[in-house]
């Protein structure tokens, strides 16, 4: 249903956001901080997130 891949996605696009900066916490001896493709990846996941949130509203619908 809708509601199922609105939560699967909202909780990919979650734990992707946290992995990504705790990627860059871990690397924290490297110079630089977040980079373009992390900013990049990081506004992915956040879109994901996104897109969960505004599937789960639509219920029981079939995807």
């Amino acid at each position: 249903s809708k509601r199922m891949l609105g939560v699967l996605l909202l909780v990919i696009g979650i734990i992707g956001f946290i992995g990504i900066l705790s990627l860059d916490l871990i690397g924290s001896g490297r110079e630089g901080g977040i980079g373009p493709t992390q900013r990049a990846a990081l506004a992915l996941m956040s879109a994901v997130a996104v897109f969960g949130l505004t599937l789960i509203p639509l219920g029981k619908q079939p995807a």
